[in-house]
């Protein structure tokens, strides 16, 4: 089946991506392809190689596990876990965010449309100095 072997060459791109490997975006994703997640929302190739290179400059050792994968047709949704490292601060420490994708495939199974699905709040914002602190003391008063 195309859409499952495309959805296998697309987690494999994810798992393994690095700064060179930015270049074959133009192999998996269609030229009008939109991506979303909680800090982007862009159109076309160019966009979305700039979302993948600013990953590299802003963390140290990004990358995707996919731990599940769940194909219908030309729709898949991964789950995964994005493993990385602050630059400017708590460096040694390996921070894990959680989240799933949602994709769609044309009939050549390139992606047409890619949204990410992940809580900013919990899986980078508590994590921060100050800001960190603040996003808890929110947290704890709406549930209480």
């Amino acid at each position: 089946m195309m859409t499952k072997t495309a959805v296998n060459d697309i987690v494999t791109f994810f798992e393994t991506i690095t700064p060179q490997s930015i270049a074959r975006v133009a192999e998996l994703y269609a030229p009008d392809a939109t991506f979303k997640d909680p800090f982007n929302d862009v159109r076309g190739l160019p966009a979305i190689e700039h979302i993948y290179r600013h990953m590299f400059e802003a963390l140290n050792a990004p990358r995707f596990i996919v731990t599940s994968q769940l194909v219908d047709g030309p729709a898949s949704f991964l789950i995964w876990q994005f493993k990385f490292y602050f630059k400017n601060f708590d460096k040694t420490t390996e921070q894990t965010v959680r989240g799933g994708t949602h994709l769609l495939l044309d009939a050549q199974g390139k992606i047409t449309a890619h949204r990410d699905y992940w809580d900013p709040a919990e899986e980078v914002y508590e994590k921060l100095p100050v800001v960190g602190g603040v996003m808890r003391w929110l947290k704890k008063r709406a549930n209480s």
